[in-house]
């Protein structure tokens, strides 16, 4: 469904260098990368490019570095680990700056402030399922007597702060993890192929009372924060890049982003016409 929403365009504005907005090949990533995009078009009066969809991380950050994008949406805590190969601290905070400090001098890009939602991954099952397990959390999971078939997305199973994160609950399992592609989680869950899956806090799909997030009472799983990551030259090159960048920090929460990929994976609504409904209601205009 993702691929189908990838825009590629050449702009070339005013001031010459182009602007393209990647982003990764999620619903969320999409519609985030489309309200950078527009929001850059209104303020900047010119055209800005689009390589949404394009991957994942890895092959972002590398669409970076070789200019074939000059910003998109990541997450400190995933630049930590994937990109920086260090553990995070557990201080949101300190993660953020070090990740700043870090590809400042080793990258030439520059991580913005955080856009104030959380694509954090979190544990959902079938709310029926959870009232009559009668379970809440992760730990209510661990202790009961009913086993579990879980999915992960693949990105989830090669984090090094995925599984081995989730295994510090020792959840009874009827069978092997089971991997698949990120779209195809919940409906897997719904088609009851699998019983418990790890999602992203802002999926679309947890706008329905149908799913229930488990509570990590154990704060075993990474907090993903979303922040913009951007060529430096870029912002040296467009001296109202970074101002008009900094009027998204904090304007998308976990529950509007929530609600905006429920409009496209539920409702079937085109990416750009919801972004750019967003930014009229925001008065961003």
């Amino acid at each position: 469904m993702a691929a189908g929403y990838c825009l590629a365009t050449a702009a070339c504005g005013r001031s010459g260098k182009a602007i393209v907005v990647g982003s990764e090949n999620t619903t969320e990533q999409i519609v985030v990368g489309e309200i950078v995009a527009q929001h850059l078009e209104h303020r900047l009066h010119r055209k800005i490019g689009r390589r949404l969809g394009l991957g994942d991380e890895p092959i972002l950050y590398q669409a970076l570095l070789s200019g074939d994008a000059t910003l998109y949406p990541d997450y400190p805590e995933a630049i930590a680990t994937s990109i920086l190969k260090v553990q995070p601290d557990t201080d949101a905070a300190v993660v953020l700056e070090r990740a700043k400090n870090e590809l400042r001098r080793t990258a030439q890009l520059e991580l913005l402030d955080p856009l104030g939602y959380e694509s954090s991954p979190v544990v959902v099952v079938k709310t029926a399922n959870a009232n009559s397990a009668k379970v809440r959390s992760l730990s209510d999971a661990e202790a009961g007597t009913l086993q579990w078939k879980l999915g992960v997305s693949y990105q989830f199973q090669q984090r090094p702060d995925g599984l081995p994160a989730l295994n510090i609950y020792r959840i009874p399992m009827s069978q092997s993890i089971r991997g698949m592609e990120m779209a195809s989680l919940f409906p897997a869950l719904e088609s009851d192929q699998v019983t418990m899956i790890v999602a992203s806090a802002a999926d679309g799909h947890l706008h329905s009372g149908d799913f229930t997030v488990l509570a990590d009472d154990r704060h075993a799983l990474p907090k993903y924060q979303a922040s913009l990551v951007v060529r430096a030259d870029a912002l040296a090159a467009e001296p109202r890049l970074r101002l008009v960048l900094a009027e998204l920090a904090g304007r998308l929460s976990t529950e509007t982003v929530r609600s905006l990929n429920a409009a496209v994976e539920v409702d079937h609504r085109k990416p750009a016409d919801v972004a750019s409904e967003f930014l009229r209601q925001s008065g961003l205009n």
